[in-house]
């Protein structure tokens, strides 16, 4: 007989662990139409039709129970504080006291029209300066110019984001001359920096810009060299919370996996950062209830449903998720994706929300506003600090962050299949197996620099979230 798993005392359906309908639901008892289907705990949605005890409970027999903007109240339900094991890695303490997990040089260009000049230096300068860092490094664009308003403004933001970053050693920031966000404009939004750690150039201001950057380039190797791996305190560490090619696993392996890494690494003093607003959609109330005060509570909420009136301002349907590859490995509704989505988050209070290009300023579990898009996510997570990230994924992905990507497949045949895409094996969990341990201890070796599988294939992407004009 076919295995299958009932996640919550209360649920009417079960997730078969193998057989034809592997990942997929099936009614433990008949249900009615019009009957909630209950899984996690919770409504993922209704029956559009009688659904007999073993029928696949899936999106031709199941509807969403979302619509619009919501009230919400606060209701708190927040966990006494944990204190966790002390534990160190081996990390880089910057001039102003903050702390990367490599030692590498960014080139971080202003705009798009200098994407090849970027790519370009980054290849010569790996060449020229081998084995002085763990790498230079660039990660191209298309904006920065013929942007307005707040579009220019979140390009703005992200690219600072990346400046500050502290696995960056030093940087050099390339700009063209003539985009809307120039170097004198870009450096308004930067505020002070070190000009030991940060070079800028403007292309048209030089005449040769392969000669100038590789120069400037140069200042910056010598300066990253004065930076050993110490022992540095895990409070210190900030790790980004993503899941993207998510399947009928995710929920129930990967995804409350790395929740409890979450929280143990916030049981310890370090910081984590949840993202993919759009895939909080009905289950944002779990968040809600964890935050800390009424003032994160508001905070929250305005993060949720400015989000849904961003999809209503362009007509589209604020629940049109999940995706064709989520319901094909099992996901029903966006019910069924956010209540799995959400556990990567664990169980710990909801500190602070925080916005794109913003570093965290509270120590605990952070909110950040973004889409769910695989690169975009990854590159808002990088920006506000990030040291790396924790990319669960049941379908596979090689997508790759600036900073260290490590993917967390839901389960074992991904694993065995992609080993050059995977880093970690959920598998297990489902099992019973308590892999959080082995999870927390894996963070700290990558963050002691063991590179992950977007660092040996150089997977590094950004992508920046546009909602405007371009010109």
């Amino acid at each position: 007989m076919d295995k299958q798993i009932k996640i919550h005392e209360n649920d009417n359906v079960a997730v078969m662990l193998s057989g034809e309908l592997n990942g997929h639901k099936v009614a433990l008892r008949d249900i009615k139409k019009g009957e909630n289907i209950i899984k996690y705990g919770f409504p993922i949605g209704h029956a559009t039709e009688d659904i007999k005890k073993g029928e696949h409970v899936h999106t031709h027999n199941v509807k969403t129970n979302l619509s619009g903007i919501l009230e919400y109240k606060y209701e708190p339900n927040l966990k006494e504080k944990t204190e966790g094991k002390k534990a160190e890695f081996m990390g880089f303490v910057r001039k102003d006291g903050s702390v990367g997990i490599r030692n590498e040089i960014w080139i971080v260009n202003t705009v798009g029209c200098i994407n090849r000049t970027a790519e370009r230096l980054a290849r010569l300068a790996n060449e020229k300066f081998a084995g002085k860092t763990d790498g230079i490094f660039t990660f191209v664009h298309p904006f920065g110019c013929s942007q307005l308003g707040d579009d220019q403004d979140t390009t703005q933001r992200i690219l600072s984001g990346l400046v500050k970053h502290p696995n960056a050693a030093g940087v050099l920031v390339l700009g063209l001359g003539c985009e809307n966000n120039n170097i004198p404009l870009f450096k308004t939004v930067l505020g002070d920096v070190d000009p030991e750690r940060v070079k800028f150039m403007s292309t048209q201001e030089v005449e040769d810009e392969i000669e100038e950057g590789l120069k400037l380039i140069g200042e910056l190797v010598d300066y990253a060299q004065q930076f050993k791996r110490t022992p540095c305190d895990i409070s210190k560490l900030v790790v980004g919370l993503k899941c993207g090619g998510s399947d009928g696993f995710s929920g129930i392996a990967a995804n409350p996996l790395v929740g409890a890494f979450s929280d143990l690494l916030i049981q310890s003093g370090g910081s984590t950062i949840l993202t993919e607003v759009p895939e909080m959609f009905g289950a944002e109330t779990l968040l809600m209830n964890r935050c800390i005060n009424e003032e994160v509570f508001d905070k929250t909420v305005e993060l949720i449903n400015d989000f849904k009136e961003y999809f209503m301002r362009y007509n589209q349907v604020v629940y049109e998720n999940p995706s064709p590859g989520n319901k094909k490995g099992g996901i029903t509704t966006l019910e069924d994706k956010s209540l799995g989505c959400v556990q990567k988050g664990g169980t710990e209070n909801v500190v602070d929300v925080i916005k794109i290009g913003e570093h965290v300023k509270t120590q605990g579990l952070n909110l950040l506003n973004g889409p769910g898009n695989d690169i975009v996510a990854v590159t808002n997570l990088t920006a506000s600090g990030c040291h790396l990230i924790l990319f669960t994924t049941g379908r596979g992905t090689p997508v790759g962050a600036p900073v260290p990507t490590i993917k967390v497949a839901s389960n074992s045949n991904l694993a065995n299949r992609k080993p050059h895409w995977i880093d970690f094996n959920a598998g297990p969990f489902v099992e019973g197996e308590n892999l959080a341990p082995k999870l927390f201890d894996y963070v700290l070796k990558v963050a002691s620099g063991e590179q992950t599988n977007n660092e040996k294939n150089n997977y590094r992407e950004i992508s920046i979230f546009k909602d405007g004009v371009t010109l």
